[in-house]
């Protein structure tokens, strides 16, 4: 059983979190908490195998709320959300918290799929306290990829996303000569606040693609959720533009980074390179094997620097990756890599 605290000041938010977990016979609540004091405590004499934790809240708030927590004992933290917390909850991911979600998904009719999905990620980041003495894997390299003109590089991740991705732009040079379009699994209603919370990481300019766009070099762009992100244009790079379309969710994911991975196999073929980052579930390994076989250089984060080794795992089961590597080592391969 999954030992579990909900924290909110709102007794009818706790209710709707406590009936969506107990839905599920792993999870077993052991306590609510109604203002970060309160919680702070709870955590203390509880020891929770997890935690779901307000931003707003009397007395303490739920940043305050991590950064006493974490100072005296690791727990595995999931910020429930407002949306007009949403930067917020980025930022809480840098203090601790391993994942988020808006509080309007626990009161909508979810899907089968959704639901399982949820469960799935908060089960398997119940168990991050534990996972201590993982195995550690060394970069692994198939065969050193050469230098080469690149024209894009498209990247994705999703449980862990947003802190691994801050830390990746914060060690990218300033002046990276390719556009990067990144499909991160976001919940609706959080684009606008990931983008403006990401920019305070790095020099180049980031923006929500949008659809007819043509990426330039300089530019980080996020995919919108709701739609899947696709490139259109020639080996060469001349006439690339982005769209999106509506087509049905793959891997219960829309956007899908197996559509924008291949449709840049497809466009680009060997002036492409894709990275695969932290992830629950295999969104990009279909996508990372089809930019390999159109001669294309793919990268993946390793076990021990990713949250969840799900999505780099997926894609280095297809055989297809080039590189294994450490989050930090990333950014500077890619510059060796371009020509």
């Amino acid at each position: 059983m999954i030992n579990t605290l909900i924290v909110d000041d709102s007794a009818l938010a706790r209710d709707i979190l406590r009936d969506f977990l107990e839905a599920d016979e792993s999870f077993r609540i052991i306590g609510e908490a109604a203002d970060g004091e309160e919680a702070v405590g709870k955590i203390l004499s509880l020891n929770p195998d997890l935690v779901t934790l307000d931003l707003e809240m009397p007395k303490m708030n739920g940043l305050e709320v991590i950064e006493a927590v974490m100072k005296k004992i690791s727990v595995p933290i999931v910020v429930i959300s407002s949306h007009d917390t949403a930067t917020a909850a980025y930022e809480a991911t840098l203090k601790g918290a391993l994942e988020f979600y808006p509080k309007d998904l626990f009161a909508a009719k979810l899907t089968p799929e959704k639901r399982k999905e949820i469960y799935e990620t908060l089960k398997r980041i119940s168990g991050i306290k534990s996972q201590k003495n993982i195995n550690v894997v060394a970069p692994f390299f198939t065969e050193q990829p050469v230098k080469r003109i690149i024209h894009a590089v498209v990247m994705t991740s999703s449980t862990g996303g947003p802190k691994a991705l801050s830390t990746f732009f914060s060690l990218l040079v300033r002046d990276f000569p390719v556009p990067i379009i990144i499909v991160q699994h976001n919940s609706p209603g959080f684009d606008e606040s990931f983008v403006q919370w990401l920019g305070a990481f790095t020099a180049l300019k980031v923006k929500l693609a949008e659809d007819g766009e043509a990426p330039v070099p300089g530019t980080v762009y996020i995919a919108r959720t709701g739609k899947h992100l696709i490139l259109e244009g020639t080996c060469r790079g001349q006439s690339l533009i982005m769209r999106y379309n509506n087509d049905e969710p793959e891997n219960n994911q829309k956007p899908s980074a197996n559509f924008l991975f291949r449709s840049a196999a497809e466009s680009l073929r060997q002036s492409v390179i894709s990275v695969v980052l932290t992830g629950m579930g295999s969104d990009g390994a279909d996508g990372t094997r089809k930019i390999r076989e159109m001669g294309g250089i793919t990268l993946a984060q390793d076990e021990k620097s990713s949250l969840i080794y799900g999505m780099p795992k997926a894609a280095a089961e297809t055989g297809c990756v080039d590189m294994i590597l450490p989050l930090e080592k990333i950014p500077g391969e890619m510059v060796r890599l371009i020509k």
